[in-house]
């Protein structure tokens, strides 16, 4: 890539605590990640704005406390006149790429909150087909909304697993619109997921990811 300016990769994963990493526990194989750590800069006292997903996605981008970029809880939306860093970056003339959970709009749309993140939407996968962005100051987006095994997947994830042969995905995940469940304990609900591990979206944000470096090595852009 470029050797004029610095090239930024922003790796933001969901619910990670601080010792799910090799660097800071031994018991912990994160190869990739302590080699970051370990040839870069490792903030021990570094804490998020928020507790929970939304608002904090939003700080990072916007660089903004949750009570100024507006998106101060699950269930509200990072409104996309906001600044992000996406945006400024754009202008600058690098190539921006979001690959793997947005998670910036509610799973339930409404009046004033209004979400491309929510059902039917996510499902809705000719919609996805078309939409790349440029979205929240991301030039190229390829994204999926849920946890693990949840009924909100779709989006460009789906389309890749019907791509590579899983035209069946729907079988692995929890269904769309919910059905009823028995009152169960919590850790009953835990189980073996089958879908194959080739399909798990961890593979699917890594190779898109590795594609759209690919792409920017290629354009010669940062």
């Amino acid at each position: 890539m470029s050797g004029k300016r610095p090239n930024i990769l922003l790796i933001t994963s969901d619910q990670q605590h601080y010792s799910t990493l090799g660097s800071v526990n031994d018991k912990i194989r994160t190869p990739a990640l302590d080699r970051l750590c370990n040839e870069g800069t490792r903030f021990d006292r570094a804490y998020c704005p928020n507790p929970t997903c939304t608002p904090t996605r939003a700080s990072i981008i916007t660089g903004m406390y949750p009570s100024q970029h507006g998106a101060w809880s699950l269930g509200t939306k990072l409104f996309e006149d906001v600044p992000t860093i996406g945006e400024m970056l754009m202008r600058a003339g690098y190539y921006t790429s979001l690959i793997g959970k947005a998670h910036f709009q509610p799973v339930k749309t409404r009046y004033g909150m209004e979400s491309i993140e929510c059902q039917p939407i996510v499902r809705d996968l000719d919609f996805w087909r078309e939409f790349h962005g440029p979205w929240y100051g991301f030039e190229h987006v390829e994204t999926a909304r849920m946890h693990g095994n949840e009924s909100h997947v779709g989006q460009h994830y789906a389309i890749w697993m019907e791509e590579h042969g899983l035209k069946n995905w729907p079988d692995y995940f929890d269904p769309w619109p919910p059905q009823p469940k028995k009152d169960n304990l919590y850790h009953e609900g835990f189980r073996v997921w089958d879908l194959p591990e080739q399909m798990h979206y961890s593979v699917w944000t890594g190779e898109r990811t590795v594609a759209q470096l690919e792409r920017a090595a290629a354009e010669d852009r940062p």
